[in-house]
Formats: structure tokens, sequence, C-alpha cells
């Protein structure tokens, strides 16, 4: 983490309760959703030595073959950013990109699925990096997959930004990070 900072601030958006397509779908009843992506049951046999190694990983079985799933998940193309929506709260996930980084002073928070999540200090505001990103758009030495991951950013923001029904919230996360070991000192 930079300067020491115990927090660094989170880009969220707030999506309505309900849009017009929710409004008129049914109530879902029953158990509370366990993916936030469309998933379905399936029945399969596996050998007690495989189950108890997924157990190992995590004691809902669904999410043990999830997570033994996410690195060949991460080889698929995302989008260049696109929002990850859980209830009615979404964050800007993007393809790392050591360009945004530097010419917005934006930090990258790595997910396990190859694509990171926007933070920056309490310094930065929302519309301030929307500038940013809109000055380095008219770069034209920015490279065309840079471009592409400014660009849906900006455009997520100007979409959100002229909802009435969306809020653009500036929160914070907390980040924990492993200190590097200390060099063991020789006696001479």
């Amino acid at each position: 983490m930079k300067n020491g900072t115990d927090s660094i601030n989170l880009l969220e958006i707030t999506v309505p309760v309900k849009t017009a397509a929710a409004s008129a779908a049914p109530v879902r009843r029953g158990r509370p959703r366990k993916f936030t992506v469309p998933s379905r049951p399936v029945t399969v046999t596996l050998p007690e030595r495989v189950l108890s190694a997924l157990a190992s990983l995590d004691v809902d079985l669904g999410r043990a073959i999830v997570r033994l799933a996410q690195p060949v998940l991460s080889n698929q193309p995302h989008a260049p950013a696109e929002l990850a929506t859980f209830g009615r709260h979404s964050v800007i996930v993007v393809n790392p990109s050591r360009t945004l980084e530097q010419r917005t002073g934006v930090e990258l928070l790595h997910l396990p699925d190859g694509r990171a999540l926007i933070s920056f200090d309490q310094t930065r505001t929302i519309p301030a990096l929307e500038l940013l990103i809109k000055d380095s758009l008219e770069d034209p030495e920015l490279l065309p997959g840079d471009r592409e991951i400014f660009d849906a950013i900006a455009g997520i923001l100007k979409t959100a930004r002229r909802s009435d029904s969306v809020s653009v919230l500036q929160r914070n996360v907390i980040v924990l990070e492993t200190r590097k070991p200390l060099k063991k000192r020789t006696r001479t």
C-alpha cells in the first residue's frame, strides 16, 4: 500500500432497488443465491478422495469447484472494463493496465480472475479521476489496448453520472499487504 495508509477508496456504483424488468419478475423465494452470475444445479458423482480434497478447499462443494475453475476462467477474455454487480451495488472491474495506474494515480487491486478493482486514496475524487481519463483519451500516443480500458471506464462513469436511478459513491476498502521479509544480518 502506498504512503502507509490504512485504507483506500473504492469506486462503488449503487444501482436502483427495482428496475422495470425486476418489478415485473416474480419475487424469488427459497435459498439466497450462492453466486452472482447465472448458475444452475448439477448432479455429479465423484470419488471420496476428490470429495475430501474439495472439502479442504471449501465446506461448500460448489464454491470449491468454482475456486478450482478460476484459473481456467481467468484465461477467457473479459471486457476492458465492466461492472461486477451484487444486489444493489456494483464496482468497476478492469483488465490490469500499468498505463491506467501511471496516468490517473489509481492503484489496481488484482482479483483471482485476472481483473482488478480500481482504488485510489482519499485525495482523489471521482470527477477528478473522470477528467484524467478523458484527458488520456485525447492523447494520440495512448496505446489501443489502454484506450479500450480508458474508454470503457469513461463510458461507465458517464452513464452512471447521467442516470437518475444510479448514485456514484466513493467507499473505503481495507487492504492487507504483507511486508517483504527483512534481510538477515550476517555477523562478521
